[in-house]
């Protein structure tokens, strides 16, 4: 686009919406906001500035599938409640992967844009709590087709049994909650709750400059519910896993220092269920977490045969389980939770 024509959309628009820049946009279901719908909300927010624009939104369940491009930034979205404010859709991965190219839009929460804070809020995809079946569904494009992985193309696993041309879609497949793609950094997330009937509900991967932080939250889903790529934090949350392949998933091949840090979290899940896995390289630290009855003899491992050059690099720090403890997570750290403070995570790129 000209950069005449990109000047003459922000006059027009200023013009128009320059009355709720530096304001609180709200958003409301029964029409007593600026706005009955987040998205609307997103959309007429001005990001001209480092300085945070806040939308405000009053409980009620919106049935919308939200999308932050690149050019929205310095976004603080806060709910009314917790429990309040339900964002929900219905999307399987699979079916989106068919028909668009990557993975923007296949998410309840889409996100391209950068320093984004959510608060008090719960962000459900209910495709596997809707749908009890697997099908199969024509695919023609890349999604249909056998592909080798890379690390940031993000192609689609192909199920046994799959024809060229076509997908199996299956019912606790891959369900994103929330979905940020590269280049959306600097993502903050307090007190709410993510909810999938599928695998990778948390994911958000740029691997190169990711930095993400996460306090007070439930995550709920099957395999690798929870797998940021590049750097994050998480506090004080709870981890409710139904698959017993993973809960947790780290890509750190971005920067050797890269780590996925978890500290005085809970987890619960299925008979079995395997606390977490890796395919690329990773790094993650575990301090003060607490372990169901239900959780297997079974120490996070490494999945598939790529040839790693940083190794094993998995670490425990007074971390128990409630009907006894396992030897493999065992101290194996002199490092304490002050030698992870946000500030020396993320450091100059926060």
């Amino acid at each position: 686009m000209p950069s005449y024509v990109f000047n003459f959309l922000i006059v027009v628009f200023t013009l128009n919406y320059s009355h709720l820049f530096g304001k609180n946009i709200v958003v409301a279901k029964d029409g007593s906001g600026d706005f009955t719908s987040i998205q609307e909300g997103i959309n007429h927010c001005l990001s001209l500035s480092d300085k945070y624009q806040i939308i405000q939104i009053k409980n009620g369940t919106y049935l919308e599938k939200i999308f932050i491009d690149s050019t929205k930034h310095h976004l603080k979205i806060r709910g009314e409640s917790k429990e309040g404010v339900i964002i929900t859709c219905t999307q399987a991965r699979d079916i989106w992967r068919c028909e668009s190219d990557d993975d923007y839009g296949a998410a309840t929460i889409n996100i391209k844009g950068h320093d984004i804070q959510f608060q008090n809020i719960t962000i459900i995809n209910d495709y596997g709590f809707t749908v009890h079946e697997n099908k199969t569904i024509p695919c023609s494009n890349a999604a249909g087709k056998v592909t080798t992985s890379t690390v940031q193309n993000f192609q689609l696993p192909r199920e046994e049994g799959e024809k060229e041309g076509e997908k199996i879609v299956r019912k606790d497949g891959h369900q994103f909650a929330l979905r940020s793609m590269p280049g959306a950094t600097r993502l903050k997330f307090i007190n709410c709750i993510f909810r999938s009937g599928g695998g990778d509900t948390v994911s958000p991967w740029d691997v190169e400059n990711g930095a993400y932080y996460f306090d007070k939250c439930l995550i709920e889903g099957h395999v690798d519910l929870y797998c940021p790529r590049g750097n994050a934090i998480i506090k004080n949350s709870h981890f409710i896993c139904h698959n017993t392949t993973a809960a947790l998933w780290h890509d750190g091949s971005g920067k050797a220092n890269d780590k996925s840090i978890i500290i005085n979290c809970t987890f619960e899940g299925s008979p079995g269920f395997k606390l977490g896995r890796y395919h690329r390289e990773a790094q993650m630290f575990l301090f003060n977490c607490k372990f169901s009855k239900n959780m297997a003899d079974a120490p996070i491992y490494q999945s598939g045969d790529r040839v790693l050059k940083w190794g094993h690099r998995i670490y425990y720090k007074n971390c128990h389980k409630v009907d006894g403890d396992f030897a493999w997570h065992n101290d194996n750290t002199t490092l304490s939770i002050k030698d992870f403070s946000f500030k020396k995570v993320f450091g100059k790129i926060w």
